[in-house]
């Protein structure tokens, strides 16, 4: 920040004297350069003067439940925050925002860009002075530990405020036990009250409970708040869930090689200590003046000497003595602090003959926990509009933590240390475990989704297996390359490439193939090496979640695996925008791409997107005609159309057409509509009921629009969401059925003349995308030809829906942009760097 700000206020012609940070506030003073006069200071302040003044005027604010924060430019005075007022910005405070939130995603990128309008406003003697008001003006001193101590007769809005305000610094506290407890990591929770041991904390009318996710407290009004660490007056800190057992552990007994480990770390804490005589068992890191630099410092020495010994900036804050520093040491190097069983709230259905344990809350950091604010959603079984389960709701906390964990996996973890043969095998590994759960994945997907079960095992889970051993075999197979070059006589220099993962990657699934969707993206994005948070779609979560206990049991270490459910306008945006998000992917509608694509420019992410399609199917009259209606039903009623290659728009020549719809019909009325988990069902229900209305809606604008509608376009008369697979004739270029996508089972047929290739083909390029294609003939030169001239990413001749994983697929035009399977698929999970060594 401090660069760009001097950059732009040189290139006015104006220098800086300097630059600081005290006590949060930036100040800029700006001095003579040739012939631009003095202007004065300016300085930053992150509040919204006059409400709160001084330098812990966010955490007042956070305290006081202000719904909106903010930063002021003013000019400085003599005074304290008093000067005249240039400019001020505001920005809403979401309910579990804390002060490191506030500052992240609005007080310092937008501060920045405030400054330099700043700065342009001086230079161009536009500044406004405008006059502080003094009334309501506060200066409360709030970072004080004495003034931190919690209220406790107060609602539990109130009780997170304080403890958010005050977390950091000092820190929000309240006496437990007889000893002083500090309370950090708060959020409200909207659930029923969790199961948990109680804990009684002076001045509370009611115990405090230590549940699995933390320490939940009430307020007097009945409400709960959620605290995740709490630090004791020794200034050791521990997750709230672990109150318990924090001294349960008994002391090891050393041998005499970790005897001689504890001596060489006794050695570096008196190097870092230089002040303190002797490192005694009891010697406190953080008391005897060591700071989080220090902590960087002694675990790079550890990890100098002792190679094995991973050891994270948490573990010092969770072991702040010495003796106790020593005992985590070498238990992890024993390799006793091995991964806690993993612990899994099913939802258990008896359906489909068998017993479906399904997974319903987040998945972070190798955890299902609820959602940070507690909320959850129904997720309903189409096929009778039954409620499966209540599903957790993620929130932007769980977002942040979700991204935090795989950005310290892919950084600092196991993950990013791992060959990539030991990364194909755990690929491996997970592939089998899906296939061996592949029955009780297609019947989740079978009820979730209402993908007909047969299709489900073959195609869903199935091809989903497919993607993830094909991937895993490209793991060790990722290289670069050398270059000639010549920039030098002699000839020293050798130039090479690397292909390196990129870093966090979001992924965003829509609801038709949910697992499939899943495996399409993300195996190629962790054989690439990269660690990813994914998104299902809403109405589906369920098969995401069941992976996400896949890959825990297959050994993926913790953070490179995160599920999120919930909404897409809020889990699916904040991941587009969040910083240390490097790549996007996503499926799913044209509108929605182009959004994403808008707040992915927030930092440049990379982009993958695979969009809407309105994909067109031309049969010519020399075709196999029977073959081109089995193949053409299939192109239509696949996955009961929702399928994003579905054959949008059938053209068909003149004098086959009345034949081909007459047989088409016939077919439609031998299948079967009905239960999913039906052997001998046909056609399933659509996915969830807004979309089932929305079809209707469509078939009715054909109508409107004066099209045929031969066959279906009404609802099925019986429980769920079934529709009947739908025929539309004498459909023309003009009509809303002909140019937008129904991703349903409504076949949508258009004529065209006898021999007039170039003109169905304009036609068959008239739309705006150009996902997918086909043709039916017998005459190869012309379906060569035709297929040249397509606008599209995949082109069937005489066959459709068939794709596979080793073959790229994506779309052309607004169906986006970037390919899923096939060796392409990596690319898109690779960047590229370029090494030049004179040798």
């Amino acid at each position: 920040m401090d660069k760009l700000i001097l950059w732009h206020w040189q290139q006015r012609r104006m220098a800086l004297l300097f630059l600081s940070f005290p006590d949060g506030e930036l100040k800029f003073i700006p001095m003579d350069v040739i012939d631009c006069p003095k202007h004065g200071s300016i300085i930053y302040h992150p509040s919204i003067l006059p409400r709160h003044r001084g330098a812990s005027a966010i955490n007042w604010t956070l305290i006081q439940g202000d719904k909106k924060a903010g930063f002021t430019i003013f000019w400085a005075d003599d005074g304290l925050d008093t000067g005249p007022i240039l400019l001020q910005r505001e920005c809403d405070v979401g309910q579990n925002d804390t002060v490191d939130d506030l500052y992240n995603r609005f007080l310092f990128p937008e501060g920045v860009k405030a400054m330099v309008e700043a700065v342009d406003l001086i230079a161009d003697g536009k500044a406004p002075r405008i006059p502080q008001p003094e009334e309501g003006a506060t200066y409360e001193g709030i970072q004080k530990k004495e003034n931190a101590e919690i209220s406790w007769d107060q609602p539990a809005a109130a009780l997170h405020n304080w403890i958010r305000g005050h977390d950091k610094v000092p820190g929000a506290w309240a006496t437990v036990d007889g000893q002083v407890v500090t309370f950090y990591g708060s959020s409200l929770l909207d659930a029923s009250v969790p199961a948990g041991q109680e804990l009684t904390i002076k001045g509370a009318s009611r115990p405090g409970l230590v549940t699995k996710n933390g320490l939940v407290i009430f307020g007097n009004d009945g409400k709960m708040v959620l605290v995740r660490n709490l630090q004791f007056e020794d200034g050791k800190m521990i997750p709230a869930s672990k109150y318990f057992s924090a001294d349960e552990t008994t002391a090891l007994e050393l041998t005499e090689e970790e005897k001689k480990m504890a001596e060489d770390i006794r050695a570096i804490w008196k190097g870092i200590l230089s002040n303190i005589a002797v490192i005694e068992d009891s010697t406190d890191f953080f008391k005897s003046g060591a700071s989080s630099m220090h902590v960087v410092r002694m675990l790079e020495e550890i990890k100098q000497k002792y190679s094995g010994l991973q050891l994270q900036n948490e573990d010092v804050y969770m072991a702040t003595k010495f003796a106790d520093f020593v005992q985590m040491a070498v238990r992890k190097l024993r390799g006793e602090d091995k991964e806690e069983e993993l612990v899994i709230d099913y939802v258990s259905k008896n359906v489909n003959n068998m017993t479906v344990n399904m997974p319903y809350q987040c998945f972070i950091n190798g955890q299902f926990i609820n959602a940070d604010d507690g909320k959850t959603y129904d997720t309903i079984n189409p096929t009778d509009g039954s409620i499966i389960a209540s599903v957790s709701s993620a929130s932007f906390a769980d977002v942040d933590k979700a991204v935090a964990a795989a950005k310290e996996a892919f950084e600092n973890g196991e993950w990013g240390r791992m060959n990539a043969r030991e990364r194909g095998r755990l690929m491996y590994r997970l592939a089998d475990l899906m296939e061996e759960h592949q029955e009780e994945l297609a019947t989740i997907e079978s009820i979730d989704s209402g993908a007909v079960y047969t299709l489900a095992l073959k195609t869903h889970i199935g091809m989903s297996v497919q993607t993830f051993r094909y991937f895993a075999g490209w793991c060790d197979k990722i290289q670069g390359a050398t270059i000639p070059i010549n920039q030098a006589r002699p000839n020293h220099n050798l130039t090479f490439t690397k292909k390196e993962p990129i870093g966090v990657c979001a992924i965003v699934i829509p609801w038709n193939y949910p697992l499939m969707m899943l495996a399409w993206k993300s195996a190629a994005c962790l054989a690439a090496g990269n660690t990813l948070v994914l998104k299902p779609a809403q109405v589906t979560p369920l098969t995401s979640l069941k992976f996400a206990e896949l890959s825990a049991k297959a050994g993926f270490p913790k953070g490179v695996i995160n599920i999120l459910p919930g909404s897409g306008g809020l889990v699916g945006q904040h991941l587009s925008k969040h910083p240390d998000v490097r790549k996007i992917g996503f499926t799913g509608s044209t509108p929605t791409g182009k959004e994403i694509m808008k707040s992915a420019a927030t930092n440049l992410k990379k982009v993958s997107l695979e969009l809407g399609g309105k994909s067109p199917l031309i049969i010519f009259n020399d075709c196999d005609l029977d073959r081109a209606v089995k193949m053409g039903m299939g192109a239509v009623y696949f996955n009961k159309g929702e399928n994003c290659i579905a054959a949008g728009r059938l053209f068909v020549e003149e004098s086959i057409h009345d034949e081909f719809v007459r047989k088409v019909v016939e077919e439609i009325k031998k299948m079967k509509i009905g239960d999913p988990l039906d052997r001998s069902t046909d056609h399933g229900p659509q996915n969830h009921k807004a979309h089932l209305e929305k079809l209707l809606q469509y078939c009715e604008t054909g109508v409107k629009e004066g099209a045929t509608l031969v066959y279906g376009g009404k609802q099925v008369c019986r429980p769920g969401f079934f529709m009947e697979p739908t025929v539309f004739t004498d459909v023309e270029d003009h009509m809303y059925i002909a140019k937008e996508e129904s991703f349903g089972p409504v076949m949508v047929i258009s004529k065209f003349k006898n021999g007039d290739v170039d003109g169905v083909l304009r036609r068959a390029n008239s739309t705006e995308y150009g996902l997918a294609s086909g043709i039916f003939t017998k005459d190869i030169s012309k379906a060569l030809y035709i297929s040249e001239k397509l606008e599209a990413g995949t082109v069937f001749i005489n066959t459709y829906n068939k794709t596979d994983v080793a073959a790229p697929f994506g779309g052309f035009k607004q169906s986006g942009f970037g390919k899923d399977l096939g060796e392409e698929a990596l690319h898109e999970y690779l960047r590229t760097k370029a090494i030049t060594v004179e040798y």
